[in-house]
């Protein structure tokens, strides 16, 4: 029965998005270009503006060129008259209307300023509101935030999850047993540099396959529910907490296999003499834990790389962010492992952490989840 209500919770927030969704998608983003058949800018535009038809299908391009054709003069002056163009822009072309704004001339922050309009328009009407409430937090002021600051807030928070660092706190753990600094910085550094690598890998894919994706609303719209069905989960964890990461606690012959396999193995290859084959065992092994860690932590990352996707910077940029995010997501391993050389002693969580941080990311991720679906504009910064 608790399952069937939880079940019921989430098919009604994604049915709620999805039925705004199709409304929005009957709405075509008109976009009117008006240009020059001899202007250079005018021919860098077209081309851009027929990337961006391909990458966003909603949207219906209308061109008109005005040196040649007196009828589009004339709808041109309408369009004057209509978005109260002051009389020192007119006669420049290339000029762009798009629902919201005009654009006069073309270069490369230009794209990106009508790209951001055509994606305001696609989500839905720019927010009244700037601030939001979140349980325990209180009020937020979002226009405040920025892109780096999310960042490193998720990558912090993601970090910090108890099941993204069960098998680095096993696997100090035994190395402490061997007292050498060296084996440990050599195996553990290895494991932690290589955790990093493929973490960045799957953030990268999450991103990519956004960017490929046309349907920016249908994207959102499912990330919201995927948000809101792993917060209600970390919640209702919250509530019947025992204690244990539900990732690596036992339940199913399947996953008992698992983490069965993995600690043999981490115990196999720190006990073993130092070789290029043992630390590209170990290296194997940061991809078999983050593959497993993938089930437990895959909110956030799906999340954030949702979001950024939905704020058009430079490609460069994105990679930039990404590597910001895993840099943050890597820096408490890094603090706990250094910790654990310098003083040959095990550091791990307690209890109480546990079960705070199972609350703390249930609650933010839910959130999150309700912006993408109701309040996506409020996730676009810049």
């Amino acid at each position: 029965m608790k399952k069937f209500f939880w079940l019921l919770v989430i098919i009604i927030f994604l049915g709620l998005g999805i039925k705004s969704d199709f409304s929005l998608a009957q709405q075509k983003v008109e976009i009117n270009f008006f240009y020059s058949a001899i202007c250079p800018y005018c021919e860098k535009e077209k081309e851009f503006l027929k990337e961006l038809k391909e990458k966003y299908p909603e949207i219906e391009i209308k061109e008109y060129e005005v040196i040649s054709n007196p009828k589009n003069k004339e709808i041109l002056k309408d369009f004057y008259e209509k978005y109260q163009v002051p009389e020192k822009d007119k006669g420049w072309v290339p000029i762009t209307f798009t629902p919201d704004k005009y654009f006069i001339g073309f270069n490369q922050q230009i794209a990106e300023d009508i790209e951001s309009c055509i994606k305001e328009c696609l989500i839905g009407e720019k927010p009244a509101p700037q601030k939001i409430k979140i349980p325990v937090f209180g009020e937020i002021d979002i226009s405040k935030m920025s892109l780096p600051a999310l960042t490193v807030t998720l990558g912090a928070l993601d970090g910090l999850n108890p099941c993204a660092m069960w098998i680095l706190l096993f696997l100090i753990a035994l190395l402490i047993n061997t007292r050498s600094r060296k084996r440990m910085w050599l195996v553990g550094g290895t494991f932690i540099t290589a955790s990093g690598i493929v973490y960045y890998l799957i953030l990268t894919a999450w991103l990519n396959l956004f960017l490929a994706i046309s349907y920016v609303n249908l994207t959102r719209l499912l990330i919201g529910a995927f948000a809101l069905g792993i917060g209600t989960w970390q919640i209702k964890n919250f509530v019947g907490y025992r204690g244990v990461c539900p990732v690596t606690e036992g339940g199913t012959k399947f996953r008992d296999r698992i983490r069965s396999g993995l600690r043999d193995r981490a115990e196999k290859l720190v006990f073993s003499p130092l070789t290029l084959g043992i630390l590209g065992g170990v290296i194997i092994l940061a991809l078999g834990v983050n593959l497993v860690e993938f089930f437990c932590s895959a909110g956030l990352p799906a999340i954030y790389t949702r979001i950024l996707a939905l704020n058009p910077i430079s490609t460069l940029s994105y990679y930039l962010y990404l590597l910001l995010y895993t840099f943050i997501f890597m820096l408490d391993d890094l603090i706990i492992f250094s910790l654990a050389v310098i003083t040959l002693s095990r550091i791990g969580f307690t209890a109480k952490y546990n079960y705070w941080a199972t609350l703390f990311g249930g609650l933010l991720i839910f959130a999150l989840g309700i912006l993408l679906i109701f309040k996506p504009e409020l996730l676009m910064f810049g």
